[in-house]
């Protein structure tokens, strides 16, 4: 097809309704046929139109591409929107099998072992590579070999990471850091590929440490169980297994490794010549928590008379990770209410957060429900102050904090590391206390003891079946080991006892559970004027802390009474039932041991 277009003079007829330029010609444009010969300017004269510009443009070529532009601009769209998807996610068409290990340079890595507290004897441990990648011929002169991997292991948040950065940086090398699941992909073999690329990097930048944390997303045990023989994972830990063995710690590459789940490694990754040593990072104790707060409290402002040390013994079992976030939770309640500085009330409230939850004062709870928690936090507050071996009481409050409704905080003088049968009795006892009074008191029970429940029977579990406190059951572990199986090993495992046994074993610990109830049922009858008091005041003020709950059990009232909170239901005055400077007394444990357990040890 080819466009004609020109110019003519049209008639007098047409001229008002088309548009005409200054020589009275108004323009047009047709389509001939390609075939068309004929002598135009004829054809065009004989029709009346003047000769006037006239000129044909082929527009075949100039089609053709209009037809096609769609598609280009189709495919453009996509190649574009999928380059961008594969920029997005960090990696090109050719880049699955690089290593994602995110490299720290000398220059930026600032941590140090002055930047890690509470954790003395791994720094000793650890001391040694230091030293090695400084000066590795000091060792290679004597012969020795310095460990190829070190695997550190402990719980969450107790610094294992922070305390890799530190070695780093004291030896001042390149830290390579990459996480266990990283190395799994969607794509067959690309693990492996990656655990190659890995060494290869820290071979060029040798001296360097490679920083492996969540080991057991790669290096779990090879297996047929749940969770085990999977392909892909095996052979990104053969890939690994291989590389372990071919370092040669002359040329100054040290791996290690972070797990908080040793008992699913591998066999073949922690024998010697791989993983040579381990290092345990344990939770802090009191001392190593006042290093670790004091360390973070460089970061903030605080009064001057706030008591570090106080707080350490305030915060048994936090990790160094929760107590950051104490400091830090401080901080930020002490900016809400425009304070200059940290003061020591901002640092327990923070303590009670991290540890207990938030207060949810937001959450609307009717008379009856506040009644009935008043009086479950009495039992366990009443049972805590009554029994001899249990922890100091902390606070009581019916201030819903966290997924409770109300907490009875207790906390421990010192730091503990194993229980004392005495001692697991009368917290079994303390447990009941919140059932048992809503018994006694408003003869109903609530489902807020399943949480008393629940730890109650742990407990009693325990005793039977681990800690040979059961003088039935004896001094024999009846563990099931259940997890086995989640972990890669034998999917055939199970129970190593009868049925017989384990009817007993229930038996034993139904025994333990309702002896406990019984016991808190006689105390509470035994000081049920006292436990009224507590619910009383609690339903008045709130919070209590353990030594106003002391003073209402002692004098029956509060010599210093904390201030009010939010209206509550009328109830007695706490100082209306008791006379005063009556003397709390502790109940010995010799007339509360639960029955069934008489033969068993007892714990200091």
């Amino acid at each position: 097809v080819r466009w004609l277009s020109g110019k003519f003079e049209p008639s007098e007829a047409i001229k008002k309704t088309v548009r005409t330029d200054a020589q009275g010609y108004t323009g047009y444009k047709v389509t001939v046929d390609l075939a068309f010969k004929q002598n135009l300017e004829q054809v065009l004269a004989a029709n009346g139109f003047p000769q006037v510009s006239q000129k044909v443009i082929d527009n075949s070529t100039w089609q053709a591409l209009a037809g096609t532009l769609p598609f280009v601009l189709f495919v453009l769209i996509m190649y574009f929107f999928f380059r961008q998807q594969i920029r997005m996610a960090g990696k090109s068409a050719f880049s699955f099998g690089k290593s994602k290990a995110r490299i720290l340079s000398k220059e930026k890595n600032k941590v140090t072992f002055a930047d890690v507290a509470g954790v003395e004897e791994a720094k000793d441990e650890v001391s040694e590579i230091v030293e090695f990648l400084r000066d590795p011929k000091k060792f290679q002169k004597l012969g020795g070999r310095i460990p190829k991997g070190i695997l550190m292991v402990g719980p969450p948040g107790t610094g294992k990471t922070l305390l890799a950065k530190a070695i780093a940086g004291e030896a001042d090398v390149p830290f390579y850091g990459i996480s266990g699941s990283d190395f799994v992909e969607m794509f067959v073999g690309v693990g492996a590929s990656r655990v190659r690329d890995m060494f290869e990097q820290g071979k060029k930048t040798a001296p360097c440490l490679i920083f492996i944390d969540e080991i057991d997303a790669v290096g779990r045990s090879r297996g047929h169980g749940v969770g085990g023989g999977h392909d892909e994972r095996e052979q990104t830990l053969n890939a690994l297994l291989v590389e372990m063995d071919g370092i040669d710690t002359a040329e100054g590459v040290i791996i290690i490794a972070a797990t908080n789940r040793k008992d699913v490694l591998d066999p073949a990754l922690l024998r010697p010549g791989r993983f040579d040593r381990e290092v345990h990072i344990n939770l802090p104790d009191v001392k190593g928590r006042e290093e670790i707060l004091k360390v973070h409290a460089k970061k903030v402002k605080a009064m001057e008379n706030v008591s570090w040390a106080t707080l350490a013994r305030s915060t048994p079992g936090f990790s160094g990770a929760e107590l950051a976030n104490v400091i830090n939770e401080a901080a930020l309640m002490a900016a809400r209410r425009d304070a200059e500085a940290i003061t020591q009330a901002d640092l327990e409230e923070a303590r009670d957060k991290v540890r207990f939850g938030r207060e949810r004062r937001s959450l609307a709870m009717s008379d009856e429900q506040k009644k009935l928690t008043a009086y479950h936090e009495a039992g366990h507050a009443m049972l805590n102050l009554a029994l001899e071996h249990t922890d100091p009481l902390h606070k009581v409050s019916i201030i819903p904090r966290g997924p409770a409704l109300g907490v009875t905080m207790m906390l421990p003088i010192e730091d503990r590391y194993g229980y004392g049968k005495k001692k697991v009795l009368d917290d079994l006892c303390v447990a009941m206390g919140g059932r048992v009074a809503e018994e006694m008191f408003l003869g109903d029970i609530s489902s807020g003891a399943s949480g008393d429940i629940k730890m109650a029977t742990w407990y009693a579990k325990k005793m039977v079946c681990e800690w040979g406190m059961s003088g039935r059951m004896g001094m024999i572990e009846y563990g099931d080991h259940e997890d086995y199986v989640f972990l890669g090993r034998d999917i055939g495992r199970s129970r190593g006892y009868s049925e017989k046994t384990a009817r007993e074993i229930d038996e034993e610990v139904h025994q333990i559970v309702n002896g406990a109830h019984e016991r808190a049922k006689k105390i509470l009858e035994e000081n049920r004027a006292k436990v009224e008091l507590i619910a009383s005041a609690l339903l008045e003020y709130e919070t209590l802390d353990g030594a106003q709950v002391e003073d209402i059990v002692k004098h029956g009232r509060m010599t210093n009474p904390p201030p009010k909170g939010i209206s509550a239901p009328s109830a007695p005055t706490p100082s209306e039932a008791l006379p005063a400077n009556r003397p709390i007394e502790k109940i010995k444990d010799k007339g509360g041991m639960l029955p069934g357990l008489e033969g068993a040890p007892a714990g200091a």
